[in-house]
């Protein structure tokens, strides 16, 4: 694990500051000493992994980046809301250019929000190849006080690149599989079996952040004989609940307070577990488990246990802390989350058979120059799927997974509040869970994890201005078209949203369009925007007759 800070009332002493990050983008050949080949990954200042990166509410975060890759890139600050910032957001041809090679640009980012998050590569799923960091934000007036903070952030590295990786899966017929090339967990940057320990004293408290950096699998976090207390979901407080044991999906963040025991005659373990839930089984990948020791005494025995507990996150019992009610939508939207294949039976990954393809026109510019126009949808593109949503509008949003895939689901620059589950095939209603309707604050997250053959309802006020992307965080999934956009208020970003010169210079610098509709045009006229593939639901016969055989696929 990362230690992250013993003294929590230091910055007390100190006044909201610049907290500065100079970071040169660059290629790092490594296998990030596991027993796999090395491969071209993405670090920065020439290393992986990335430092961490720590703040206090109320602080500017200046990155300052120059591009040494060969090709395009940007950062994306997961779960900062970037309220007033959209085009610091750092989603490429949709709320910014992207930084061009051989470039330098600085996000200049107001944190107003405290809690546990990260920064990622968002260009080309470069998250993938090592681009990725916690980003902790601590607050003087927390209410959850700790003695001392433990940070463990896991990671899957995989021995081919997200380029290999995609050239795979898009081979025709659903055939091709990068599961050939298995990957490794890190923890903390490190190989999983090399844990470390945590040091625990009574008297004292204890909180542990947990970051999924994953690009794939599920994981889980307990320790031996020890109740863990949920305070913090995806940068939102909660009532504290007691649990065993905590899932983790991909993109997800949570903090625990732990209480250590009154004795130091036994010293525990704690550990953490990659589930095999949607993926493929392989020995020592998926599952496995790493151990690491909680010391209480260095000539204490160590209490080994027979079981470790294992669950579901469950959502709905936990409440948040601000004790907003239930949401009353305004609309609702049917998100079918299902892959599609073309006529030559290349795959694709949709939302409502929609598989997303970047406008040649960022959507931001759109948003800002096309007038009136802007409150229409297609404006943007048809393969962008764009909803428009008005200002302060509550949307719901149903997300189906029919398929035998699972999707943790992202919204950039809001939290929604999860109220339902079931299951997809539940015709009686057996199946659903929903919270109550009065007397309780429903948690709120910017990840949700939709499991196989599941629905999830969630609900959100649309009262960021900007361009915001929706999309699933396992990033083979991404870079096959899962992915859509949420552009709210347009006609007040009219009004207030002013971009700068310097994210304007990255797309003169690229030839990149700054207005007009998805082709840039003035008019209902869309030629040069990308086409939208005609795509079935249908798989192919050699993945059907897969499927009979009783294979997921």
């Amino acid at each position: 694990m990362r230690f992250v800070k013993a003294l929590p009332f230091l910055f007390a002493l100190v006044q909201a500051r610049l907290v500065v990050e100079n970071w040169d983008i660059t290629y790092v050949t490594t296998n990030r000493g596991l027993d796999q080949p090395a491969k071209r990954g993405i670090g920065v200042n020439n290393q992986l992994p990335l430092p961490v990166v720590e703040a206090e509410i109320g602080d500017t975060l200046v990155l300052n980046v120059r591009n040494s890759l060969d090709k395009p890139t940007s950062l994306h600050a997961h779960g900062i809301l970037q309220r007033g910032t959209n085009y610091y957001d750092g989603v490429p041809m949709v709320n910014s250019c992207p930084i061009a090679p051989g470039s330098n640009f600085t996000y200049e980012i107001l944190l107003e929000q405290s809690g546990t998050y990260w920064i990622h590569g968002h260009a080309s799923d470069q998250n993938f190849d090592g681009l990725r960091t916690p980003l902790i934000v601590y607050d003087r007036n927390d209410p959850y006080p700790a003695d001392q903070e433990y940070l463990f952030a896991v990671e899957d590295w995989w021995p081919i690149t997200i380029d290999e990786s995609l050239e795979l899966l898009r081979k025709p017929g659903g055939l091709g599989t990068p599961f050939v090339y298995p990957p490794q967990t890190l923890i903390n940057g490190e190989f999983g079996k090399l844990t470390k320990p945590l040091y625990f004293e009574p008297g004292k408290t204890y909180r542990i952040r947990l970051v999924s950096m994953m690009s794939l699998p599920m994981w889980e976090f307990a320790i031996d004989s020890h109740e863990l207390y949920i305070v913090e979901v995806d940068g939102v407080l909660t009532k504290p609940k007691a649990v065993d044991v905590v899932r983790m999906a991909p993109a997800q963040r949570v903090s625990v307070i732990v209480k250590p025991k009154e004795s130091v005659a036994a010293n525990y373990q704690y550990h953490i577990t990659v589930l095999d839930d949607y993926v493929l089984p392989i020995p020592g990948v998926y599952p496995a488990q790493f151990d690491g020791k909680v010391t209480y005494s260095p000539d204490a025995p160590t209490d080994i246990v027979e079981t470790i507990p294992s669950e579901r996150f469950d959502d709905l019992s936990l409440e948040s802390l601000d004790r907003e009610p239930l949401l009353f939508a305004d609309r609702s939207i049917f998100l079918n989350l299902t892959y599609g294949f073309t006529a030559d039976e290349v795959p694709s990954e949709t939302i409502n058979l929609i598989s997303y393809r970047d406008s040649p026109v960022p959507a931001i510019f759109s948003a800002l120059t096309t007038g009136e126009r802007a409150i229409n949808p297609v404006t943007y593109g048809p393969q962008t799927n764009t909803e428009v949503a008005k200002y302060n509008e509550v949307i719901e949003l149903l997300f189906w997974s029919p398929t035998e895939l699972a999707h943790p689901m992202h919204l950039h620059g809001h939290v929604f509040q999860v109220i339902e589950t079931g299951y997809t095939n539940d015709t009686t209603g057996w199946s659903r869970r929903r919270v109550p309707s009065s007397g309780f604050s429903p948690l709120k997250r910017d990840s949700v994890h939709v499991p196989q053959g599941q629905y999830v309802i969630v609900r959100f006020r649309a009262s960021n201005l900007g361009i915001w992307n929706l999309h699933c965080h396992i990033d083979w999934h991404l870079g096959l078209g899962f992915n859509m956009l949420f552009v709210v208020g347009p006609r007040e970003m009219q009004e207030s949203i002013r971009v700068p010169e310097s994210v304007v210079e990255q797309c003169r610098i690229q030839d990149i369009m700054t207005s007009g509709n998805a082709a840039g045009h003035d008019t209902y006229n869309y030629s040069g925007a990308p086409d939208l593939p005609n795509l079935q639901a249908a798989l192919p016969p050699p993945l059907a007759a897969l499927r009979a055989a009783g294979f997921t696929v």
